[in-house]
């Protein structure tokens, strides 16, 4: 009989059947158990587009797989959800392999005919704690750490609370990916969480709007030239690490490993693996190795039109091999993705307005925020609204919107300041709402709390998470850098920010990454560093009053006055209403105090305005 019966079956089924112990005793009371969520990635939309086969496979997955799945690995199904179930069991290491098998076996139980491919996704989340438990239910805070991190799993992915990895660490070995603190939803404390790698193809889930419409890429398997099978590891690592990082940039949609495996020892055709995968971009290589050395390359391409966006080799001795991986992948990462923005950008331009998709409305303002014209940012603000009106799930012009009003406040253009950093904190907390991996929402959420806030412990731990969900994003490493400035962490501040300027050499917004320098060097007191990167980002971008006041500060310090007030003077033509008594009650940055009245004395030997 089917898990979907009536309601009564339901009921009666679940109590006669997995509400029980095998001995037979109700399990009942206060105790410590493994509890797991599962749903089914975009239920409604599925629904909605093809109820009966949606249902037909929802049923077969649950009959065929989840419920004889959960007997064998020693739990009971709790309560049936409609899009999902709730399940408890006795042994946390139960419960992820039972998690495994699962994500294993759903995509071949859709198959129909061979034809139709997969199209339920699963998402499960695992959490080790104290429940109450009743005959029909349980409660408590083990049972809701476990449904709010379900909301942050992969589609065909798991989660694992610290409290389960703690506990299974030592059985699942490289298989699991720390992703840093969640701040959940109802859960007082952040709750550090884990991703662990089923190995398997995910299903093809339903795509929202804003996915079909982000520029696709598939990184291949890199071509052993040198013909030992060692080799291979090393090869697949880097492509393993190459997909991670890319799929970090929540701006690319990226083709899961599962599904480019299968071009391994084939010279590829960008042009049909684009159409077979449905990937605009395609990244391929090789890999040689020799006694003397070891050589990867890499190149990007345009699937539709053959197009090579970047092509880079590295070099390196082979027992540097695996100590410079990290630095390949890196490499090739930033190689990659400004590119196909590019790319992205030029399409767009082309465009009629009338035919713009959210993503296309996103990247121009993007382009204009960078401008810090007020007139040409003001715009941007507009873009940024088309796109979150043209599709309201799309976490990514969300995410920018925070950033826009970051910027606002900083350039002093805002008439309510307060009123702004809190619409700035708002998106960005929307955009985690939509994706609690979007690197730029986390990273700029981290910014406001510290640069506009004022809390800076709590902004290291949304950088944590930044950095966790996309270990190569840029704009993560340098906002992290101003709040370890902010706090004196001097030494840290000045390497997060060269990171993060090795990272994205090129980018739009260079003179952000040389202010940042500025700004670090000066909280370090080398004031000398401290100039030349502020005339640098001054020099790229004469608009950036963020930069103006450090670098006045940077010449007080070195008693270069006049420099000093020829740079105040354009600032404050830029910035008419500031002054300094507002300025230190409300926007100044640093919370390490030696730092802070250094900062103001030098900005008051610059002669700006009280």
């Amino acid at each position: 009989m089917s898990l979907l019966g009536s309601a009564q079956q339901e009921v009666t089924a679940s109590s006669d059947l997995l509400f029980r112990r095998r001995d037979g005793a109700a399990r009942t009371g206060r105790r410590l158990a493994a509890v797991a969520f599962l749903d089914i990635v975009g239920y409604t939309t599925l629904m909605a587009s093809d109820e009966t086969r949606t249902h037909r496979r929802w049923m077969k997955i649950l009959d065929e797989i989840v419920q004889p799945r959960t007997t064998e690995y020693h739990g009971r199904i709790v309560k049936f959800t409609g899009d999902g179930i709730l399940a408890e069991f006795t042994c946390a290491l139960d419960a992820v392999e039972w998690a495994q098998d699962i994500q294993r076996m759903v995509p071949s139980a859709q198959v129909e005919d061979g034809e139709t491919p997969p199209t339920i996704a699963l998402r499960i989340a695992i959490n080790l704690g104290d429940i109450i438990a009743t005959e029909f239910d349980i409660f408590g805070h083990g049972v809701n750490v476990a449904a709010r991190l379900q909301e942050h799993a992969e589609p065909g992915g798991v989660l694992l609370s610290e409290s389960v990895y703690d506990v299974v660490r030592g059985a699942l070995g490289k298989l699991v990916r720390e992703l840093g603190y969640f701040q959940l939803k109802n859960v007082d404390k952040p709750v550090r969480a884990y991703s662990l790698s089923a190995d398997v193809p995910v299903a093809v889930a339903p795509s929202a709007a804003h996915r079909e419409r982000l520029p696709s890429i598939a990184v291949l398997p890199l071509q052993n030239l040198g013909g030992d099978p060692a080799d291979d590891y090393f090869a697949d690592g880097i492509v393993e690490d190459i997909i991670v990082s890319l799929a970090g940039l929540r701006e690319l949609f990226v083709i899961s490993r599962a599904s480019t495996i299968k071009y391994r020892d084939r010279s590829p055709d960008p042009a049909e693996v684009g159409r077979a995968l449905g990937a605009r971009y395609v990244v391929f290589g090789t890999v040689r190795r020799s006694s003397r050395l070891a050589r990867v390359s890499t190149q990007a391409c345009d699937s539709e039109t053959g197009e090579i966006l970047w092509a880079d080799a590295v070099e390196v001795a082979p027992g540097e091999l695996f100590d410079l991986q990290d630095e390949i992948v890196r490499k090739i990462v930033t190689g990659i993705a400004p590119n196909v923005r590019k790319s992205e950008l030029r399409e767009a331009l082309r465009k009629r307005p009338d035919s713009f998709t959210a993503y296309d409305h996103t990247l121009r303002a993007i382009q204009l925020i960078n401008s810090l014209d007020k007139h040409i940012f003001l715009q941007a603000r507009d873009f940024l609204n088309r796109a979150m009106a043209e599709d309201p799930n799309f976490a990514m012009p969300v995410a920018w919107a925070a950033r826009w009003h970051s910027l606002y406040v900083g350039q002093g253009w805002s008439a309510n300041p307060s009123e702004d950093a809190v619409r700035a904190v708002e998106f960005a907390s929307r955009a985690i709402e939509l994706d609690g991996q979007n690197a730029l929402a986390l990273a700029t959420f981290g910014h406001l709390k510290s640069f506009l806030f004022h809390e800076y412990d709590g902004a290291l731990i949304y950088f944590d998470r930044a950095l966790s969900a996309c270990p190569n994003h840029s704009l993560a490493w340098l906002l992290s850098s101003a709040t370890l400035s902010y706090i004196g962490d001097t030494e840290q501040a000045v390497s997060r920010a060269e990171h993060a300027l090795r990272l994205s050499p090129f980018d739009q917004s260079l003179f952000s990454y040389y202010m940042f320098l500025n700004l670090a060097y000066y909280a370090k007191g080398d004031y000398e560093r401290a100039v030349k990167w502020g005339r640098m980002s001054a020099g790229e971008n004469a608009l950036y009053t963020a930069n103006h006041r450090i670098l006045i500060a940077g010449l007080a310090a070195l008693g270069r006055f006049n420099e000093a007030r020829d740079v105040a003077a354009k600032m404050m033509k830029l910035e008419p209403e500031f002054r300094l008594e507002a300025y230190e009650r409300t926007r100044q940055p640093f919370r390490h105090p030696e730092i802070r009245d250094r900062y103001m004395m030098h900005l008051r030997l610059a002669g700006l305005p009280e």
